[in-house]
Order: C-alpha cells, then structure tokens, then sequence
C-alpha cells in the first residue's frame, strides 16, 4: 500500500468507544520504545501498541482488515504502521489508511499516566453461542467425555467450544503431540469401554494424521468420532494453504462423513455421527469449514440419544437354535473359541462351558476374556498361542465360536464341524461355509444354548484334561525362563513377571512385534483386559491407547480405579515415545513394560524365514529409563533377572506415568 495525497500519517487521537467502557493498562511507561511495536492481550481481545516518534502511544485492533495480519509483529517506517504480511500502511495512532483507502482497523483512545500506558476498551460481551457450542452439547449428551488432539489456526472456533465445555466440567480436552496418538487414545477407549471418544486435528495434515487410527479403529470394530476443522469455504477447492479433500480422504475409513454446511442441522449431524460410531461400532467423521465453527446458533438445541436407538440383544432364530443344540449335544469333545467379539456376553459363555465341561481357548485379540486359571481354560489359539489350545483343537469333535472371525492367525480347522454364533450377518461364513451358522447376540446365543441343552448330551468334562495340559506347558516355560544366552533377558521371564505382578483387573494395551507373540505364549491372565490393534497390526499402539484407557478410567464408573498397563517392544515404542510427556502433563497413572532389544525383531524373524539376510532392523535407541525421566515420568531399567521384579513392582506404585526398560535377548522369544 502506497500513500498517494498526503504522505504524513495523521497522529490524531480516535474517539472513545460508544456505549459502554473501561480503562485497561497496557504497558508500562517505558516498556516500549520510541518507533516500536507490540503485542498485548487484554481479555479475549489481541491489541496491537505503537509508540511513534514523538513519544505518543497508540492502540489499535492487532488484525489488518486486509487478511488479518498480525499488526503487533509490524513495524514503524516513515510514521506508518506497516503490516508484515503485505505491507499496509495505517495510522499508528488511530489505524487511518493513506488516501484513497478507507479500510482501517479498530483504534483506542490511550491516556499516559503515572504508572502505565491505558487504553478505553469497549466492555466485553458475554460469549455468544455458536454453533461448535451445540455440536459439543450433542457430543457431550452422546457421552463424549475425553477429546484427544491438537489445537490450530483452522479449528479454533470449535477448540474454544471445547474449551467452554472443559470450563463447564462436562468434558476433558487432551493435548497430543501428534494426531495419530489422538486416534489411537479414543480407538483405545472405544475398545475397552464400547463407548465414544473423539479425536481432533486441524485441515490438512492434522487430519491425515488421524487415518491410521481410525483404521486401527475400523478394523477392530471400535466407536470412534473423529472431528477435522477445514479451510475456510471461500477458498475450499481453490488449492488454498492446507486445503485437502477430507471427505474423499476419510471416504474409506468412516461409516458415516458429512460437512458441518452454515444450513445445515448442527445437532442433528452429530447426532448421527455419535450414533452411527457407537450402533455400526466403527469411525464417525464431521468436517467443520472454518467460518461455520463460529456461526452464532443462539437458539439452536442439541441433539441428545433419547429415542434414537434401541435394545440390540437378539435372539437367535429357532430353526437355527434347534440345529446348535443338537450339534453341541451330540459331540464328545466340544471346543470353545471366543473372540473380540465375545467380550460382552462372557459370563453366559463362560456358564454354557462350565455346565457341558467344554474347554475355552481365544483368539490373540480375544486373550484375558476368561481368565488362564480357569478349570476350563486353555490359552490362545494360533500363532501367538499356546499349545493346550492347539491341542483341544486338533482332539475337538466340534467348534463353537462365538464373535470370531476366522482370521488366518488364529489359524480354526474348517475341516472341524462348526457353529458359529455372531451378531454381524456379513461375519457368518466369511471365509468358508460353516455347519450351523447363528445369527444373535452372542451372550442371548450363548444363554439359549444352556437353557436348550438336554440331560443326555455326550460332551464330556475335560477339566482334568485341561489341568494336565496346563502342567505340560508350565514345565516347558519354567525350562525357557532358564534359557540364557547373555544378550538381555528371555521372554519367557519377563511374562512370567508380569503374570505375577499386574493387577488382575488391569487393563494392557499390548503393541505389535515380537514381544506381542511372547505375550499371547507366556502371560497368563488373572482377569486383566488384554487390548491390541488386531486385523490392521499397527505398531504403536500400545501407548496412545493406554492414553484412551487412562480416561476410560477417570470418567466411566465400571472402569474407575483400574491399573493401565501398556506393553511394547521399543519399535512400537518410538513411534510416539513423545506422547510420554502427555502421559506426564495429565497425571496419567500408566505403567509401560518396554521390552527393548535394539532391533525390529519380528521382521529380522520373518526376513530369516522367508531364507533372506536380515537388513535394516537394528535400531539405535537411548536409554529410555534416562529419556522418561527427562519427560517427568519415572524410569527404571532392568539388565538383569534378579532387578525385574522389584522394578516392575515400583513402577506400578508409582502414582503417575512410569517406564520399566528391559534390555531382553532378540532371539530368547
């Protein structure tokens, strides 16, 4: 901007405000310099000050009407205010343009006094209501308790709905240092709770950030609402700064995405995205345009769940019920496997297997749903198993499942005669026909069964076998805890460890690697909840959910108390070793096992078995004892055998975030 009449600045004093206001001091007498500029906050409001040349101060809004520009970080040059974005010339004194422009910013009459430099502010207003308050007011009234994410330039209208929120008390803002721990942390909640947890990220790369747990989220069958601020509408499309299409991006990730429009029913798209992330069990996305965020709703009211869903337990069909009876009743050797997907109906299961004598193995991501000292329990089937469950599969007669998915890693006989009980219509069959195939939910399933089951069955009670096998395998991992090769210590001890040390109504977040196959093998479970990232095997995971479990413990009462802890190798570690200080920052009670063996053993493991050299594992890693004390958390590291009790104990006493590093053997899995 160049001055075309009069190149003077006019250095007149603007008017005071009208209506009502009040004196703010601003700096002190001598703060600012003779030509300079500054930043001051009054309020909510950001206020540019100048001191011109001849010592006189002036007040002015601190944005330039041309794009905003921050007029605090400009600087004085021949009399003139100048924008340091494009170069605008205004009026130090009272924000007036040069000739013939007439765009000025907002100017304050100053007063010097005694002790400071004042300014007459207008009062200010209360808040308006907007429409991010009623978005959040539908989020809350859905039970959305813990936002995870990060504030920035393209989602602060929402953010200071949050904010208001977090004021009120209805809900928990939770600063991450990166978007795909916030994905991960309401994944993870999703997973324990069934409930809903939101993550947050900006237009652009913040939300990108977002997929992989969102991913992790939809594979796993986990709620999650995932909320993405978006450039302003006026320039969407335009290739403006960080303008991506984010409906195309999350096109295959969410179950349900709309754009939060300045027409639309506010409450209402929340409402179907909270709905359709708790019924459907998957990601719900909003896109929320800049200038929408802040749009006043005064009088529009949020949307709540009354009368938007209903009771989900449904019974299995008769025919289907009749031929499950008189399958399970005519076996010898009946097998139970449950999966993730079991998690709700456990206690009937757990009495239909009590009541015929059937053995229960799990699927991995079904680990700790009945507990390994139970009469009837037999491990994890499949590759990251043990061998009891092996064995009551290859002598079973019949399988019945119930919320398993025939994945390849639980590695189900389809040779074996099968009933297969699941809610979800598309899971009945999905890899290969099944004998008797039962549409229910899975505890009403499981309670019909029982209920149908006549006197003259010929199951057999396998508890003495289960006892006998279980002997079998606990001699073989007392001789692999002997197992000693002087490079870190065995996996075998460590789980042995943990079985003994963690709480029984722990919840563990286990990540992805070599460490997670040596957790199914060896960790026996007393009651723990065992969580992982299942079909999309992400590393990293096991720390930004026990993020999710932490806040599932802080605000729903079933969960309130329980011990978190997390279990990683240090690649799954690195990933977000950062969010530690979050862990920190919230007073977060988590425990992480760390199990570090320099190297990315499970690809060294699979390039070995597919006959290749191994390349581009190692790892170089710090102590990462030393590195959670830096973050504020507490670090203890573990060399050898007879210091790993001892430090796993103090870490699960300490009141807060706490790291054990064990230094183990990458081959002694």
């Amino acid at each position: 901007m160049v001055p075309t009449d009069d190149p003077t600045p006019s250095l007149s004093q603007p008017a005071l405000p009208d209506g009502e206001f009040a004196w703010h001091k601003l700096v002190d007498p001598d703060e600012l310099g003779e030509g300079r500029v500054m930043t001051v906050t009054v309020g909510h409001e950001s206020l540019c000050v100048t001191r011109t040349a001849d010592g006189g101060f002036g007040c002015l809004g601190n944005a330039c009407p041309h794009q905003g520009g921050p007029l605090g970080e400009g600087s004085i040059e021949g009399g003139w205010l100048r924008c340091p974005w494009h170069g605008y010339d205004y009026s130090p004194k009272n924000g007036r343009p040069p000739p013939p422009f007439d765009d000025a910013p907002p100017a304050y009459r100053t007063e010097v006094r005694d002790d400071g430099v004042y300014a007459a502010l207008p009062v200010e207003q209360p808040r308006d209501r907007t429409v991010s308050d009623v978005l959040v007011e539908t989020m809350v009234a859905w039970g959305v308790t813990h936002v995870f994410g990060m504030v920035g330039h393209s989602n602060l209208g929402f953010a200071d709905a949050v904010r208001a929120a977090e004021k009120r008390g209805d809900l928990t803002f939770v600063g991450i240092r990166h978007e795909g721990a916030a994905s991960f942390a309401a994944c993870g909640y999703g997973k324990l709770t069934g409930g809903l947890a939101a993550c947050f990220a900006i237009a652009g790369p913040g939300s990108t950030n977002l997929l992989t747990g969102l991913y992790d989220a939809k594979m796993d069958r986990a709620p999650v609402l995932a909320l993405s601020g978006q450039v302003p509408s006026a320039v969407r499309g335009r290739g403006a700064f960080q303008d991506t299409d984010l409906s195309a991006a999350f096109a295959d990730v969410a179950r349900y995405s709309a754009t939060v429009q300045s027409g639309s029913n506010y409450a209402e798209l929340m409402t179907l995205a909270c709905k359709t992330a708790i019924v459907e069990r998957d990601v719900a996305h909003l896109v929320l345009p800049d200038e929408v965020q802040v749009l006043p709703a005064p009088d529009r009211s949020a949307g709540t769940p009354q009368g938007r869903t209903g009771l989900r337990t449904v019974e299995p069909p008769a025919e289907a019920l009749a031929a499950a009876v008189s399958a399970v009743a005519g076996a010898t050797r009946p097998l139970i496997i449950v999966g993730h997907g079991a998690r709700s109906g456990m206690p009937d299961i757990v009495k239909l297997a009590e009541q015929i004598g059937a053995p229960v193995a799990t699927t991995f991501k079904g680990k700790g749903l009945i507990g390994d000292r139970h009469p009837l329990a037999c491990g994890v089937l499949g590759r990251s198993g043990t061998p009891i469950a092996s064995w009551f599969m290859n002598e079973s007669d019949l399988l019945l499942t119930f919320g398993v998915s025939f994945a390849n890693h639980t590695g189900i006989a389809d040779y074996k005669p099968i009933v297969q009980v699941d809610f979800d219509p598309m899971a009945l069959g999905r890899f290969h026909p099944v004998d008797v195939p039962v549409l229910a939910e899975v505890g009403v399933a499981a309670r019909a069964l029982a209920g149908a089951m006549p006197a003259d069955r010929r199951c057999q009670d396998l508890r003495p076998e289960v006892a006998e096998r279980w002997a079998i395998w606990r001699d073989e991992k007392a001789r692999r805890r002997a197992d000693d090769r002087g490079e870190g210590l065995n996996a075998a001890s460590v789980f042995d460890a943990l079985s003994r040390l963690v709480p029984a109504d722990a919840v563990v977040p286990v990540d992805v690697g070599n460490h997670a196959y040596s957790f199914g093998r060896y960790f026996e479970t007393r009651g723990q909840t065992v969580l992982m990232s299942g079909y999309l095997g992400s590393i990293g995971f096991s720390l930004p959910a026990a993020m999710g479990c932490w806040a599932a413990t802080q605000s729903r009462p079933e969960h309130a108390g329980r011990a978190v802890v997390s279990v990683s190798g240090d690649g799954g570690f690195g990933q977000y070793a950062v969010e530690l200080t979050t862990a920190v920052k919230h007073g977060m009670d988590i425990t992480h096992v760390l199990l570090n063996n320099n190297e990315l053993g499970k690809i060294s493991k699979e390039q070995r078995a597919a006959e290749l050299d191994v390349w581009q594992t190692s790892l170089h890693n710090p102590d990462f004892a030393a590195f959670a004390e830096l973050c504020g958390a507490r670090g203890f590291r573990v060399t050898a055998l007879d210091q790993l009790d001892d430090a796993v104990a103090a870490a699960l006493d300490h009141q807060g975030p706490a790291l054990v590093e064990i230094l183990t053997d990458p081959l002694l899995v």
